[in-house]
């Protein structure tokens, strides 16, 4: 069974842009991959936590920055690998990005070596249609919930 997943989705409006921030998986497998690999911060949530509070905890651990505002419930998706996310949007900004979330992975493969890599290397802000060819697909449709629900405010 797959454990759900809970995130953050963080947006900001400027010249009349929407934008949304996307965090890029860390470590080799990623290395070298883009359109389609870009996710909102999300993680598994500790036994017993609050889905909201786990979105949170991952989003500050993976940005370096504490999740703070009006959220806005985007429901939950399935992904191909059968993963539930669970996500919320709210209004903000960062200006640096500094993860705080590291695993460990025996690299190269077989070598007995073990190094450690960042959960995420890179988070930055897209347009809605840049942030569509970048997030994993199943995603996309919390950027059109974010954006319906916009639209009707």
């Amino acid at each position: 069974m797959v454990n759900p997943s809970a995130g953050l989705l963080m947006y900001k409006l400027g010249d009349g842009e929407l934008k949304v921030l996307l965090v890029h998986p860390g470590g080799p497998f990623y290395k070298n991959k883009d359109e389609g690999s870009w996710s909102i911060p999300k993680g598994e949530p500790n036994e017993g936590e609050d889905i909201l509070e786990t979105a949170k905890r991952e989003f500050e651990e993976e940005i370096g920055t504490r999740a703070e505002g009006k959220f806005i419930l985007l429901g939950t998706i399935k992904q191909k690998s059968g993963k539930v996310v669970h996500a919320w949007a709210f209004q903000g900004n960062i200006e640096k990005f500094e993860t705080k979330s590291f695993f460990n992975l025996e690299w190269p493969p077989h070598s007995g070596n073990i190094q450690k890599f960042p959960e995420v290397d890179r988070a930055e802000f897209f347009s809605i249609e840049d942030a569509r060819k970048k997030i994993n697909p199943a995603q996309i449709e919390f950027l059109d919930r974010l954006q319906g629900m916009l639209q009707k405010q």
